[in-house]
């Protein structure tokens, strides 16, 4: 891993995010990994810490209203699509990769859980509340930072549920 980066030295999509965790009060510094964090097992592996720890950052759009919607999942984690309709009230599909791209204004691998090109109805994991800390994209699939789950479902103003039942 390497040391803490200064944000002028972080990739643009990085320094977005540090910036809005700034404006949203999220006490974070973003590291740039030597190693690939593109998946949650990537990223638990170059951060140290469980699989478990890592927030994924999905996207998903609305079958019947093509909304983007978010859910912050912890990396050991898989989406029950059926049950998030009941939470969401419509079906969920997945989108390309394009249409991530265009609603985050971040590439597959890379997607952060804040500073988005869109602003998204966002549900959290409960299950990432289990960690004192967890870990989470910022913005490429080399960055990422760390952070109180509580303080960032607070700040991304998420609904915590579950997203497995």
């Amino acid at each position: 891993m390497k040391g803490p980066a200064m944000t002028e030295n972080l990739p643009e999509a990085a320094q977005r995010v540090a910036h809005a965790a700034e404006e949203l009060g999220l006490s974070i510094r973003v590291l740039e990994m030597d190693e690939s964090t593109r998946t949650a097992d990537d990223a638990a592996m170059a951060c140290g810490c469980q699989v478990a720890q890592i927030v994924k950052s999905l996207v998903f759009k609305g079958a019947r209203t093509d909304t983007p919607y978010l859910l912050l999942v912890a990396g050991d984690n898989r989406v029950n699509e059926t049950a998030m309709e009941s939470v969401l009230g419509e079906p969920l599909t997945r989108p390309d990769a394009k249409f991530v791209r265009d609603v985050t204004g971040f590439a597959i691998g890379g997607v952060a859980p804040i500073a988005h090109a869109t602003q998204m109805v966002t549900v959290f994991d409960q299950d990432l509340l289990r960690h004192n800390v967890v870990w989470a994209a910022a913005g490429t699939p080399k960055c990422v930072f760390e952070v109180s789950p509580h303080a960032l479902a607070g700040a991304t103003g998420a609904q915590i549920a579950s997203v497995t039942e």
